[in-house]
């Protein structure tokens, strides 16, 4: 029997062509919630209630909790305040990294004319400046 290479391309490209129509995320209005396309199926975007919003810091402190602070860890889990406490730190941590790297910044002179005149070395500052600060952070407030 003999095959055609040439369908079997066409085929191929035009599902790779009808993959690329469909919107990676959707939102359905009649529900409220938004869906992500996983392969062939949309799967809803769900967050448990209650779960906490918190971002990096966040998570290192929850870390640090789990591994050194068993105490104080079941003490806020058992309490049901765990959520609230991990967004507090997050929230704290992110106005204290926010407020160093721009009082560094401010210090250093790196300014928006360092960053159009040379880019390099605005990025190494940059880049140098909210290391430091993450360091600050994590020593003040993360792992204390």
């Amino acid at each position: 029997m003999k095959t055609n290479k040439n369908t079997f391309s066409e085929t191929a490209s035009e599902i790779q062509s009808n993959a690329e129509t469909f919107a990676r995320f959707i939102h359905d209005e009649e529900n409220g919630l938004d869906y992500e396309l996983v392969g062939d199926y949309y799967f809803p975007l769900l967050t448990p209630p209650g779960s906490p919003k918190i971002g990096t810091f966040g998570k290192s402190h929850f870390h640090y909790l789990c591994t050194e602070k068993k105490v104080l860890f079941d003490g806020l889990m058992l309490s049901g305040k765990l959520n609230e406490y991990l967004e507090n730190i997050d929230r704290q941590a992110e106005e204290m990294f926010e407020k160093l790297v721009k009082d560094l910044a401010e210090k250093e002179g790196v300014t928006e004319k360092l960053k159009s005149d040379n880019q390099l070395l605005w990025v190494q500052k940059m880049c140098n400046m909210r290391n430091r600060a993450t360091e600050i952070v994590n020593a003040e407030l993360i792992y204390n």
